[in-house]
This record gives structure tokens, C-alpha cells and sequence, in this order.
């Protein structure tokens, strides 16, 4: 049991500067379209959302400080590295948190493995939980209101599941009529038979954002006409070809705005 002890801490102090990293710059990540991005249902944080979230801001940074060679010889070099180029130190210590618990050469292991996938990244870092004999539903896909002029919109449904699920995804596209994309993502934690059936709701802001600047990036102009919505649950990253990966479900729906 003491044995133990120390890897609690290291979590429990990752925890502390990880929830601190999620507040910085998170809106520096956002799309041109950022008002258009539907939000997100809420999900509880834990060690495998706050590694999420980490992996997703830092990962590539780390593989091309790797790849360049020369800052690897320990934790604290490659981390250092990492806070000098982003410009965080916070992302820094939790950086060197996360290799002290691996060692600098499981560490990079991973990160190379990984390539860009956050969630197997996570798992890797056994932060994240694996269950590949998962299973998931969506049921009850619906949109309110599915016709009218442009304006707010719920997109709700329910996840059942028979088995549980792995550490996966959920995401939601809407194919829009001048073809500009309007997509999320959201970590879903791995959760045992017994937490389902799980309500969710994506807000969509189907109008014109008055802060969007063309110069930056094409605006959704969310024109007349009608729109279709995909809705996929996977185990790991979707689409992703990393172990531990699967299609659970896949639902499409549509609404209409109306001129």
C-alpha cells in the first residue's frame, strides 16, 4: 500500500497544475467561428480529461522537440524546452509531472507511439482507462427546433450502453450549405454498465457570429436551406487507426433553416 503513496502524490499535484493549464489560452484555440462551435455537454474532470486537455495543447510541441534532437536528455531539459517554446510554464510542470512518473525514455516512447492522439497518449500514460469490449448507443437523436429562421438550437440525445464504455469521443458535425465546417469534439471518460443511460445536449448557435473576421478565416453564414447533423461515439480518438480504438455509433439527423 505505501508503495503506492507516491504516485498519488505526483497525480494529485498534476491535477492542481493541470486544472490551472485548462484556464490558459483556451480561447486562443478556438475557430475563427468560435460562436458557431457548438458547446460542449458538460463532463465531470478527472486525471484523464485534464491529461486530455494537456496532450492536446502540448503533444505536438513535444514531437518536434524530439524530433529536432538535442533536449531529451532528461525530464527536466525536454520540459523546459517545452515551456520556452510555448511560452508556459505551467504546461512545463506538468510536462515534467507526467515524465517523472514514466522516466524520460518511456516518456518519449509514448509520445512518439502516440502521434498526435491524445487519448492513446493518455492511456499509455495509464491516465486514462482502456476497455475494449465497450459498447455504445445513441438513441433519441433530436433538434429543437428542427425548422425556423437562424437562431439557437438543441441537439440532444441519449448514450446507452450495455458493457461500458472505453476512454473515447464524442463528436458533432453539421454539414452546412456553403460547406464551411462546424464540428466539436468532447472527451468521454470511461464509465462502467451501470452509469448509462446518459442524457447529453450540444448548443448550436446557427447565426451569423458579428465578431467573426473574414480576414482570418471563412464565416458560416448559416444561409437558407437544409443542414445536416452526424453525431459519432467512439472508443479512443474517432477515427484513429491506435489500438484501443472503435466506431461505437453513428447517428445523422437534419434541420431546416428556413429563409
Amino acid at each position: 500500500l505505501s508503495s503506492s503513496l507516491p504516485d498519488i502524490q505526483i497525480n494529485m499535484r498534476a491535477a492542481v497544475v493541470l486544472a490551472a493549464v485548462l484556464g490558459l489560452g483556451v480561447a486562443s484555440l478556438l475557430p475563427n467561428n468560435a460562436s458557431n462551435r457548438p458547446a460542449r455537454p458538460q463532463v465531470g474532470l478527472d486525471m484523464c480529461s485534464l491529461c486530455d486537455q494537456f496532450a492536446g495543447e502540448a503533444i505536438n510541441t513535444l514531437l518536434n522537440l524530439i524530433l529536432q534532437g538535442g533536449v531529451v536528455g532528461t525530464c527536466g531539459t525536454l520540459c523546459s524546452a517545452l515551456a520556452d517554446k510555448t511560452g508556459s510554464q505551467a504546461l512545463g510542470e506538468v510536462c515534467d509531472l507526467l515524465c517523472d512518473i514514466v522516466g524520460i525514455e518511456e516518456f518519449i516512447k509514448i509520445i512518439q507511439k502516440a502521434d498526435l492522439d491524445p487519448i492513446y497518449y493518455c492511456e499509455e500514460l495509464k491516465m486514462c482507462a482502456i476497455n475494449d469490449n465497450g459498447d455504445a448507443e445513441i438513441t433519441d437523436l433530436a433538434i429543437d427546433p428542427v425548422s425556423g429562421p437562424q437562431g439557437p438550437k438543441t441537439i440532444s440525445f441519449t448514450i446507452n450502453s450495455k458493457n461500458g464504455t472505453g476512454t473515447g469521443e464524442l463528436i458533432l458535425v453539421v454539414q452546412t450549405v456553403d460547406g464551411i465546417p462546424v464540428e466539436d469534439g468532447v472527451l468521454m471518460p470511461a464509465q462502467n454498465a451501470t452509469s448509462f443511460p446518459v442524457p447529453q445536449a450540444f448548443k448550436l448557435n446557427a447565426e451569423p457570429d458579428p465578431d467573426c473576421d473574414p480576414s482570418q478565416g471563412p464565416c458560416e453564414e448559416w444561409l437558407p436551406g437544409n443542414y445536416q447533423v452526424r453525431v459519432e461515439i467512439c472508443n479512443g480518438q474517432c477515427g484513429s487507426n491506435h489500438p484501443h480504438t472503435a466506431l461505437y455509433d453513428r447517428k445523422f439527423t437534419n434541420f431546416t433553416i428556413t429563409g
